[in-house]
């Protein structure tokens, strides 16, 4: 498995190296580059499998690298000091990143998972859609990407009615679709959906609040959304939630 490393600090290349040549036996070519040209320049001579991409570097941002290339055939891992906002970008479009200083562990699992991706989705797609995230700014046009065994879906957050835990997979309700199987936790979900009012209505169930119909008083309280789909309201959190949606009227 060949993987290309490009960063502008060459310290940070030869952390990231000795840590691979650690923990990542599967990894067994290491190339790197130390900017946005002479990262595409080795992305076409090298092509490697896997590219680590600095997002901060002399020569331009790793989005403009990426801007620059039409059909990427390679698992791509944004490498990053800490930004709220391009980190939020990386989550909703489902494009994984690491957090300089790079941790062994998180650099493992993401190796792990970007073998398991090789044969790959449309990356393409996915940039694409990083892109429109990080320029816009206006919540309700905001989009998220889901992904299952087959597909990558580009939905609107406005058009989730509620999502579903279902062990570590999380089950998401769409208006006018089928649902979406997701292999990630329900909390990591909560986590990136919350902050845009989703709440948390019982453990096992985030609820667009927007699509909230009606509170049913029978068999202890439940949530009556669009679609005419019912979804329990667990008694510990009644009142507060009650109160956030009449703060809403």
């Amino acid at each position: 498995m060949k993987l290309l490393v490009i960063d502008n600090e060459p310290n940070i290349r030869t952390a990231i190296r000795v840590l691979l040549q650690a923990f990542c036996p599967e990894i067994t070519v290491i190339e790197e580059a130390d900017g946005v040209q002479s990262g595409l320049q080795k992305i076409k001579t090298f092509q490697p499998d896997i590219v680590l991409l600095d997002v901060e570097m002399d020569d331009g941002s790793g989005f403009d690298m990426m801007k620059q290339l039409s059909h990427p055939s390679f698992q791509l891992i944004f490498v990053t000091a800490h930004n709220k906002y391009a980190i939020e970008a990386f989550q909703f479009s489902a494009i994984d990143y690491l957090l300089k200083p790079v941790d062994p562990d998180a650099l493992q699992k993401s190796i792990q998972k970007a073998i398991r991706n090789i044969q790959g989705k449309d990356l393409s797609r996915q940039i694409e859609f990083l892109l429109h995230q990080l320029s816009d700014k206006h919540e309700h046009e905001k989009r998220i990407v889901l992904k299952d065994i087959d597909n990558i879906y580009f939905v609107k957050v406005c058009d989730i009615l509620y999502c579903l835990a279902e062990g570590t997979y999380t089950k998401f309700f769409l208006q006018n679709r089928p649902p979406v199987m997701v292999s990630k936790n329900l909390k990591e979900y909560e986590n990136m959906l919350e902050p845009l009012g989703f709440i948390r209505t019982h453990h096992s169930y985030l609820v667009n609040p927007s699509k909230i119909i009606r509170f049913d008083k029978s068999d202890g309280g439940s949530l009556i959304l669009e679609d005419n789909l019912k979804v329990p309201l667990a008694q510990r959190k009644k009142e507060w939630v009650l109160s956030l949606l009449e703060g809403r009227v």
